[in-house]
């Protein structure tokens, strides 16, 4: 396939896979931004279902051009194909919805086409419900013998799906000119799959014969790796069959290589995404940013434009406010992600194009600042260590924390941000090259840790850098290098943790230790919240090497997420300006931002995120305001006086001085994002 996007052979090729198409509107074809380019986009699903007979009914080109023309995104994503498995496009290899009156696919592509735009597709993947209803044999067996598994219409990556179904039809939408596809449906919907011919498949690669039936259950562990196994070589499959075919057809596999699935990107993939919750979206959104902007791929995260509360019996849908959703991609581009929001398309794949009087508002928002942020690559400052390998052996499902496995790491990473410290979310592989770079790494509350990456970070800690380590399971990992001896076992208890700023109970698991002479006790734990009598070690610091060991006694960080106890924040905030005293970068002014380092060229880039406001209660579906923050004072330590300084993009007036290596900066208002430019 042409590679040259300008070439006259290039447009020859577009003219012929989209008959009709002038040579000036060919031309502008290849002059579309490919997905490692893109910043902005907009998705649209409906998941065509049985009672859609209309598609394409009120579709139209000016309802296309409507949409490009007022938000003006890099790319916009329909819907092809939803979990049902019915899709919203006629198709001649697949399952269709019930009645036509258009073809969408073909509008919005010749649409699109003409105005530069590109086109991706929402399919669903692993999860096919009229497939597994008309090939039984695609569909997984549950443990209870249930064809298709428990969230029902599972096929099988060791399956005939993949091949039968939906490469034929990732094919099929290549004779639409469309740009790539968005597979939805993915590691998420996996579950294990009890055919009795997987497994024998599996008793033979093992050579394991006691089959577990839950996750924890001996072998449990051997099991599911097996289907995460599986599940790398289905997209793999799919993945060279159509890039085979198509080298130029993009494709993602939905929350691939985020905090569901977080392990080093060794698939063809051509980018990575995924949606963030509808509700709690900023905590979502702080969390997967972290990790997908480790992964050296193009990243985007897709916000919903409506909040919707799981538990909520009524079920209801509540459009999101303009500030509510600017402030989600405030979030996603601080870390240097694209963005997107999803809205709902009509039943007949029809867009409401009043919708779009709110994107473009966003759209707005986000090409302020995309020259200060979009592929921004973060300054390491303080390293969140989210462990693979402790990951999916904690792990109640095959990906995925769906039981509150990474509640725990969410909990410390809110409590950092919300101390105004920088904060990266690194995995193992992230470190086994120039973990030096880092000069504070935090292993929080991981129950295993393999003896390579433990010996890893001592030496890392021996060679000078500082390692915290949080919780009595991760210290029972290093109770020889931190000094101590563990006594008794790690029990829940009522903790009254004193940080010397204020004494509070935290109910947590803890354990008492002993403290090896030369160690340095850090913080106290009473048994009574009067704050004297008996105590015991909150936390303790020890050298190692030409580094710094420390360690927390007690469970800190699902504590903290499920309530703010400020005790915790100010106590790890301590320990953490303890470790690592002299940080790059320091806000003063308010506990109400979250602060990011970046690089982009010769500049840097300090992102203040406004994270004030009821964005975590999950009886507030929508806010519409967010109170402005200010005064801040902004310190960042450089060698030299720098060449310019600016707050972006609202050019506010800022007090600025440098002295003796350090710029000060006095902002005088934070509504919602605003990136503070340093040019050295």
């Amino acid at each position: 396939m042409v590679k040259n996007r300008c070439s006259p052979l290039f447009i020859f090729f577009v003219l012929v896979i989209i008959p009709g198409l002038t040579a000036a509107q060919a031309k502008k074809q290849s002059e579309r931004l490919r997905r490692c380019e893109s910043f902005l986009g907009i998705h649209f699903d409906f998941h065509a279902g049985d009672g859609d007979r209309e598609i394409g009914k009120t579709v139209t080109p000016e309802m296309v051009k409507a949409v490009l023309d007022r938000v003006k995104p890099d790319y916009i994503q329909i819907d092809s194909k939803g979990h049902r498995g019915l899709t919203s496009y006629p198709t001649r290899v697949g399952n269709q919805a019930k009645g036509f009156v258009k073809d969408p696919l073909k509008i919005f592509r010749q649409v699109t086409a003409e105005n530069g735009v590109a086109l991706y597709l929402h399919h669903s993947g692993v999860q096919d419900v009229e497939a597994v209803a008309k090939h039984p044999e695609w569909g997984i067996m549950g443990a209870n013998g249930e064809i298709g598994g428990v969230r029902t219409g599972i096929t099988s990556v060791y399956g005939a799906y993949a091949d039968g179904l939906l490469i034929p039809q990732l094919k099929e939408m290549n004779e639409y000119g469309v740009d790539g596809v968005w597979i939805d449906g993915e590691c998420w919907a996996m579950e294990c799959d009890y055919r009795p011919e997987i497994v024998e498949r599996f008793r033979k690669e093992t050579g394991i014969t006691n089959i577990p039936r839950a996750p924890h259950d001996p072998n449990g562990y051997e099991f599911s790796q097996f289907f995460r196994e599986g599940f790398r070589k289905y997209i793999a499959h799919y993945v060279a069959e159509i890039h085979a075919a198509y080298p130029d057809f993009q494709i993602a596999s939905n929350w691939a290589y985020s905090s569901f699935m977080p392990e080093e990107v060794t698939l063809d993939v051509d980018y990575l995404s995924g949606d963030i919750t509808p509700g709690n979206s900023i905590n979502s959104a702080r969390l997967e940013s972290r990790v997908l902007t480790q992964q050296g791929k193009a990243w985007d995260l897709m916000a919903w434009s409506f909040s919707i509360n799981w538990n909520d019996p009524g079920g209801f849908q509540s459009p999101k406010s303009v500030v509510q959703l600017q402030r989600e991609a405030g979030v996603v581009l601080s870390q240097g992600g694209g963005f997107q929001v999803y809205f709902n398309q009509n039943r007949d794949a029809s867009i409401n194009i009043a919708d779009m009087d709110i994107m473009a508002q966003v759209a707005e928002f986000c090409r302020e600042r995309q020259e200060y942020t979009h592929q921004a690559q973060p300054i390491p400052q303080i390293g969140l260590i989210l462990s693979s390998d402790a990951y999916y052996k904690k792990l109640n499902s095959l990906f995925g924390a769906n039981k509150g496995e990474l509640n725990p790491l969410n909990g410390i990473l809110q409590s950092l941000l919300e101390s105004q410290h920088v904060v990266d979310v690194v995995m193992e592989h992230h470190l086994k090259e120039n973990i030096n770079r880092y000069p504070l790494l935090i292993y929080p509350e991981w129950e295993t840790i393999t003896p390579e990456f433990k010996q890893l970070l001592i030496a890392y800690t021996e060679n000078g850098g500082n390692l915290l380590v949080i919780g009595p399971a991760a210290c029972a990992s290093f109770e020889h290098e931190l000094g101590v001896e563990l006594i008794d076992t790690a029990t829940l208890n009522v903790n009254y943790l004193d940080s010397e700023k204020r004494l509070a109970s935290v109910k947590s698991i803890s354990q008492h230790v002993k403290l090896a002479e030369g160690v340095k006790p850090f913080g106290r734990v009473y048994t009574n919240r009067h704050g004297h009598g008996s105590f015991s070690p909150a936390g303790s610091i020890n050298q190692l090497g030409k580094g710094t060991i420390a360690a927390v006694y007690l469970n800190l960080g699902e504590r903290y997420l499920d309530g703010k106890v400020t005790a915790i924040r100010d106590f790890l905030d301590e320990l953490v300006d303890t470790l690592y005293p002299n940080p790059t970068v320091t806000v003063e002014g308010t506990g109400y931002v979250d602060v990011t380092l970046n690089r982009m060229g010769d500049r840097l880039a300090v992102n203040l995120v406004n994270s004030s406001g009821p964005h975590a209660d999950d009886l507030v579906y929508v806010y519409d305001e967010i109170l402005p923050l200010g005064e801040l004072t902004v310190t960042v330590q450089l060698e030299k006086r720098p060449k310019s300084v600016s707050l972006e993009p609202s050019k506010q007036k800022t007090g600025m001085t440098y002295h003796e290596g350090k710029l000060t900066v006095t902002i005088p208002r934070i509504d919602v994002h605003e990136i503070l430019v340093i040019e050295e």
